[in-house]
Order: C-alpha cells, then sequence, then structure tokens
C-alpha cells in the first residue's frame, strides 16, 4: 500500500488542495486518516469474520442489495479508472511532451498488452516495485528541499484556518472509497486470512495500510506547501509535476514522470480486474469472459477520457464520486454486521459499530454539503 499510495489521483488531489488550503490542509488529512480508519477496519473485520465477498454478503442479507452495492462499486471502479488513464496521460506529457490523450492511449495499449501477455506483467511488477522505492525516497528528499513552515503545519493541522469539506471527502474516497477497501478485504479472504484466529493480523493490515499511506501524504503536503510559499504557481493541468521540477529540477521531474506512469499503469489494470470481479459471479458469461469483460473496461474508460480530457478535474472527481458512495457501502457492512446467522458466531464490537455509523454520518453530511456547493456553483 506504501508503494502504490502516491499514484496519479494522490498526487493531483493533494497538490490541488493543498494550493486552495495551505497548512490548513494538514487538518484535511488528520480527519481523513481517523475516517479511513473508521471504514477500513469495519469493513475488512466483518468481510473476514463473515467469510463472504461485499456482494455475496449483501445478497444474503437482502436478496437484490449486492446487486445494488456491486453497481455502485463499479460506477466507482470506473470513475478511479478513468482517473488512472488520466494520470497515465500526464505521466506520458511530462516525459515526452505528447498530449495527454495521446498519451493515453499509448498507456491503454500498454495496459492491454500487460494484461494478455502475463509474463510482461510480471516483470513490471518487479520494475514497479523498484520504481515504488524510488518514488517514496524523491518526494522525502522534495519535502527536505522545499523547506516547508514545519511548526505552521503541525499548528493548523489542529487548529485549522479554513475547512474543507470536499477535500474531505476527496481524500477519504480516493484512499478507503469504492472498489479500494473491498478489494484489500477480498484479497485477505483469497488469501485465507479470515476467522477469528486471524482477528489481530487483520486489524493490523487495516490500520497500518492507511497509516502508512497518510504518512506518505503528508510529507507530499510539506513539499507542496513549501514550493507553494515561495510563490511558485503551480501548473493548471498537473499541478504535481510544478512541485517536484520546482524542488528538483529537470531530473526529478523526468523522474516524477516515470514513476507517475508506472503507479498509474498498473493501477489501470487493477481498477478494471477489481471492478469486473463484483459482477463476474452474477453470471457465468462474465466469467466465462472475464478477460474480455475487463479489456473492455479498460477500453470505455480511455474513450471517455479521451472525449472529456481535463486530466486534473477527472482525477479530483474520482475521488469525490467514491467519497459519496462510501457511507451507502459501510452502512450495508455495518447492517450485516448484525446478523448472526450471517457472521458464523462472530459478535461485532459496540465500538466498532459506533465508530462506523459516525463514519456514514460525518460522509454523508459532508458529501451533501459537497454537492450542494457543487450544484450552486
Amino acid at each position: 500500500m506504501a508503494n502504490s499510495s502516491i499514484g496519479p489521483g494522490f498526487l493531483t488531489q493533494t497538490s490541488v488542495f493543498t494550493q486552495q488550503l495551505l497548512t490548513s490542509f494538514g487538518f484535511v488529512i488528520l480527519v481523513s486518516v481517523l475516517l479511513d480508519i473508521g471504514a477500513q477496519l469495519n469493513t475488512w473485520r466483518v468481510l473476514t469474520m463473515s467469510e463472504l465477498r461485499a456482494q455475496d454478503l449483501s445478497n444474503q442479507l437482502l436478496p437484490g442489495l449486492g446487486y445494488f452495492l456491486s453497481f455502485l462499486v463499479i460506477i466507482g471502479g470506473f470513475a478511479f479508472n478513468i482517473g488512472n488513464i488520466a494520470g497515465c496521460g500526464l505521466g506520458v506529457n511530462v516525459l515526452t511532451g505528447l498530449s495527454f490523450e495521446q498519451g493515453a492511449v499509448i498507456s491503454c495499449v500498454v495496459a492491454l498488452v500487460l494484461f494478455w501477455i502475463k509474463e510482461v506483467g510480471k516483470m513490471l511488477d518487479g520494475f514497479t516495485k523498484i520504481l515504488g522505492t524510488l518514488k517514496i525516497l524523491l518526494t522525502l528528499i522534495i519535502a527536505f528541499a522545499a523547506h516547508p513552515p514545519l511548526a505552521q503545519a503541525v499548528h493548523h493541522t489542529f487548529l485549522p484556518e479554513q475547512i474543507s469539506a470536499t477535500a474531505i471527502v476527496t481524500i477519504v474516497g480516493g484512499t478507503v472509497g469504492g472498489y479500494i477497501t473491498f478489494s484489500g478485504a477480498h484479497r485477505l479472504l483469497d488469501a485465507g486470512i479470515k476467522g477469528k484466529e486471524n482477528i489481530r493480523t487483520i486489524d493490523r493490515s487495516a490500520v497500518s495500510g492507511v497509516i502508512i499511506s497518510t504518512l506518505m501524504r503528508f510529507i507530499l503536503f510539506l513539499a507542496i506547501v513549501g514550493v507553494v510559499q515561495k510563490g511558485v504557481s503551480l501548473d493548471k493541468d498537473n499541478p504535481a509535476a510544478t512541485v517536484f521540477a520546482s524542488a528538483a529540477g529537470q531530473v526529478g521531474l523526468r523522474i516524477f514522470g516515470v514513476v507517475l506512469w508506472s503507479a498509474a499503469i498498473s493501477s489501470v489494470v487493477g481498477a478494471a480486474y477489481t471492478s469486473v470481479s463484483f459482477f463476474k459471479t452474477f453470471h457465468p458469461v462474465f466469467e466465462r469472459h472475464e478477460r474480455w469483460c475487463i479489456s473492455v473496461f479498460i477500453v470505455l474508460t480511455t474513450l471517455i477520457f479521451v472525449a472529456v480530457g481535463k486530466p486534473k478535474e477527472l482525477l479530483i472527481l474520482a475521488g469525490a464520486v467514491n467519497g459519496l458512495i462510501l457511507p451507502i457501502a459501510l452502512a450495508i457492512i455495518l447492517v450485516a454486521a448484525t446478523q448472526k446467522r450471517l457472521m458464523k458466531n462472530y459478535s461485532h464490537p459496540l465500538w466498532m459499530q459506533v465508530a462506523g455509523w459516525l463514519v456514514v454520518a460525518a460522509m454523508s453530511y459532508m458529501g451533501w454539503v459537497s454537492l450542494v456547493k457543487i450544484w450552486s456553483a
């Protein structure tokens, strides 16, 4: 999770909202990590104790509910994948100067090759791990080079000068919204990590993944604040690129392009695979033609990005959409947790139930505020 945390959505969302809120964005990160942990801890615990995938648990709770949840998750995954394709376009643009749309089309072809030719995909997995480590080190170096106002950032993390509900919804949605939190729980089920004997391992995985991701976001936030407060104006289409170029020059910019593209291209295949997994069990035809469904998913998201453009806006929208889906999905999980017939003699703790419903209430309220703001604008 640490390696994949700084993807295209992560970079763009953090850059845009830090530019808007400056050091007060630290408060957004603080609130987001609490909401992230509340959502992910409940979801992973309930799914692994019930030993059922989210859509199957929902259908057993109420016939047809699993189809509704899958529909929401697929919409969120579709939005995310358009954002991932946009991130690929941004990466290719930094490296070659080609347009975002041309970069997206090239990346779509590469993603399909990686998906269909497993040997190439395995080679990229190893390469991505090296690039992921490089990405984290580069972010740390840039944070030091930018000389951010550390004391002010810490102060405003707890006592912000301004608060943005839209930023919180988007950041939470980009971290644990939509398919993301379910895919982690589903991977645990696939690995056989389930049942009461694995509770400590499950909880530790859920919490540590969120905390590591949040630490990386805070480091990036400090780097962006340092650059912005020097009077540097971020590029309107690729704001994160300006941060890396300003702090590390052309070499830093090129490295940024490589790591951005590698994170985005692996996410394209991963998001498509997970989204399709939510409906492939509903009818044999989907399972029989799973590879073609995933390929169509990738191609459609690319076509939409090429038609719409605006990579920055799409990356922000992807997080916001999944942030709006989160309270509905989490509410379904929490209701299922109260049904003994589904939970295999497991009793979900009251404090976790309360924490989960607080996340549902907070995300519902902030999502509504964000929608009203967008509608008014």
